[in-house]
């Protein structure tokens, strides 16, 4: 039986379910992320998981007990919040320790358990200050050795990291990666940061209005999305979208016009035998790293808009005759000049075809 197990699981507040029957099975050690836009469940079913939400309908377990109806402090699992919640009167010390205090351990192993979780995230220096003595970073890693301290079956992280900067989430992203590594555990992680979601997951669960729309590894939802939706939302920057127009199909390969194709149409290999009508309407995703600027062949024809410097890469923006909206992401700082027109290359194996229901094929 997976380590954590949620069956068909509901939220309803009053007649408005915003968690729609989630199926998800995680095993014992695997970190996995839940993300999606504002509004789309996730921290609600993060709180399900802890018990600080009520189960409208389904199951949960965690290894193998069935904790649906049990009360947060008996399920065994220890939450870090967007928000610290330090006591600003208490040490460093004080503040991991205090947890344990009100469960009666001993002093000896309350020492123990808090010299341990502070080496393992390197506070060992902090312990005798106040909240208020340290950084933003510093504040998270003494929340989540708070966590740690209580030895959980199960770890879970809502936005962790999204009152910090820039850097010192970059620098806190990995310092949880090293923790999920060290200590071996079972964690869930929410964000709406899909950045953070494909370099800390082992399995991402993308979700949208309570419902998971595809759960797999980072590389599986990068290739493979099984949705328009999906394949928006994973990959920074997002993926092009292109509506283009079916003429001709055969077992192996499909035609497709658009005024924005140089050659006014491309011949792509179909990958899976699916069919499509001949002037059924269908939906190109363009990763903007897969266009090659001035490149060769296969390609479109645009008109620049805008153009980013990110220092190493220059991020095009870029309109089709059509007014379709066209990122290019190039390395290094090519001398663009907004109205000017330009060809890019795509590759039509690295096409993304989508249908008029927005299923991937």
């Amino acid at each position: 039986m997976p380590f954590l197990q949620l069956d068909n699981v509901v939220k309803r507040y009053g007649e408005a379910a915003v968690i729609k029957g989630v199926s998800l099975a995680v095993e014992k050690g695997e970190f996995i992320v839940f993300v999606g836009p504002s509004g789309c469940g996730k921290s609600t079913l993060l709180r399900m998981i802890a018990g600080l939400e009520n189960v409208s309908d389904g199951r949960i377990h965690i290894d193998g007990r069935d904790v649906t109806h049990v009360e947060p402090a008996r399920r065994e699992v220890a939450m870090v919040f967007q928000s610290y919640a330090l006591y600003p009167h208490m040490s460093v010390y004080d503040n991991m320790a205090f947890g344990l205090r009100m469960t009666k351990t001993a002093e000896r192993d309350i020492r123990a358990r808090v010299l341990e979780a502070a080496r393992i995230l390197q506070i060992e220096p902090l312990l005798e200050r106040r909240p208020r003595q340290l950084s933003g970073g510093q504040r998270q890693r003494v929340a989540i050795g708070r966590a740690i301290v209580r030895k959980p079956k199960l770890f879970l992280f809502d936005e962790p990291l999204s009152n910090l900067d820039a850097e010192l989430r970059t620098q806190m992203r990995v310092e949880i990666a090293r923790l999920h590594k060290a200590l071996g555990a079972t964690m869930v992680y929410v964000t709406h940061d899909q950045i953070e979601a494909m370099t800390l997951a082992d399995r991402i669960a993308v979700l949208r209005e309570g419902v998971v729309e595809q759960c797999g590894t980072p590389a599986e939802l990068y290739d493979h999305p099984g949705n328009i939706f999906v394949g928006g939302f994973i990959g920074s920057p997002r993926m092009n979208f292109l509506v283009a127009t079916v003429t001709t199909m055969s077992s192996k390969s499909l035609t497709l016009r658009s005024p924005a194709f140089t050659k006014g149409a491309i011949t792509i290999p179909l990958r899976n035998g699916r069919k499509v009508e001949t002037g059924e309407k269908i939906t190109i995703g363009l990763r903007p790293e897969h266009l090659t600027l001035g490149g060769k062949g296969a390609g479109l024809t645009l008109r620049a808009d805008i153009a980013e410097n990110l220092g190493g890469a220059t991020q095009i923006h870029t309109r089709t005759e059509s007014d379709e909206s066209i990122v290019i992401l190039a390395p290094g700082r090519p001398d663009i000049v907004t109205g000017q027109f330009l060809a890019a290359g795509i590759s039509p194996e690295k096409l993304y075809l989508f249908d008029k229901s927005g299923r991937a094929f």
